[in-house]
């Protein structure tokens, strides 16, 4: 078999060895508070290797017997990394170990060399925007969770100016950090702080935005003035129009419905105060009412 054939090449007897090579270069990578244990891969021809990594923090080591307690996100796992975020919960020297596993078979533990303490882990600087809203200088940043707070300083660029400090604890869309000068041009920059370590990130790259000026507002609004009374006369015109068409909609007869007298004859019945309500309406044809109005005329 060729798990036994490569059992052989290290003894082929158990005794009290490991039959599997340990994992080598155990590390830690921590980046904004998330820490990973990491290791090459053991390789054996054919077969999958799995791995499971302990973790021994300051009070397993001093106060329970050096014991060692299983991570069961990491146990028997088949990729060479481990989230031990959840576990590095306290700012104190921690140490881990993973050893692998193929079948019945376990590979010797490997330790880290040095402790970790996520007092070391690698903070970023927050990506920002800075922006200006008329006269309000905004900034928005980046969410990193809610252990992270955020030191942001802003000033007026111009020498000797007096640099102003904001404590972000709660990230919104965005944060209003102060009311600035027409035409003034302000800056802004920002570092990452975690209260659990106590400690802050590098700053990052200075943004710089203008304020606007009283010739832009007023040029904004005379624009929008100059808009509004152009536009007024054209949706009082259509209103009335909708209105007329809605309330008093205007309605053509048929040219069938015509009077069987002619109008020469009901002015004379008006001038005569003839009784004229006698008159009926029907409809003819026409070539009946031209007949009618020529000889009337005549």
């Amino acid at each position: 078999m060729v798990t036994t054939s490569y059992f052989s090449l290290f003894g082929g007897i158990l005794d009290e060895e490991a039959l599997l090579p340990a994992p080598q270069n155990i590390s830690i990578l921590s980046t904004n508070m998330k820490h990973f244990l990491t290791w090459s891969p053991v390789t054996v021809p054919g077969e999958t290797v799995r791995y499971s990594v302990e973790f021994q923090g300051e009070y397993e080591r001093d106060y329970a017997n050096e014991i060692w307690i299983p991570i069961s996100e990491c146990s028997l796992i088949i990729v060479t990394q481990c989230n031990v975020t959840e576990d590095i919960s306290a700012t104190v020297a921690y140490n881990l170990r993973v050893r692998a596993n193929l079948g019945s078979w376990s590979s010797e533990w490997s330790t880290l060399k040095v402790l970790f303490n996520r007092i070391t882990t690698f903070l970023t600087p927050p990506m920002m925007e800075v922006s200006a809203d008329g006269y309000h200088l905004l900034v928005k940043l980046e969410d990193l969770g809610p252990a992270f707070q955020f030191h942001v300083f802003y000033w007026r660029k111009e020498p000797n100016t007096e640099v102003h400090k904001k404590t972000v604890k709660e990230i919104s869309s965005v944060v209003h950090l102060d009311t600035m000068e027409a035409g003034a041009e302000y800056c802004v920059k920002a570092q990452t702080y975690v209260e659990a370590i106590n400690r802050s990130s590098n700053f990052s790259q200075m943004q710089c935005v203008r304020g606007s000026t009283w010739m832009t507002t007023a040029m904004v609004s005379f624009v929008g003035f100059v808009v509004g009374v152009l536009a007024l006369p054209f949706l009082a015109w259509k209103m009335s129009q909708i209105f007329q068409y809605s309330c008093c909609p205007v309605i053509v007869l048929p040219d069938t419905l015509k009077v069987t007298e002619s109008p020469m004859k009901l002015i004379h019945c008006m001038s005569e105060g003839t009784e004229c309500c006698d008159l009926a309406v029907h409809v003819i044809p026409p070539e009946e009412i031209l007949r009618l109005w020529i000889q009337d005329t005549l």
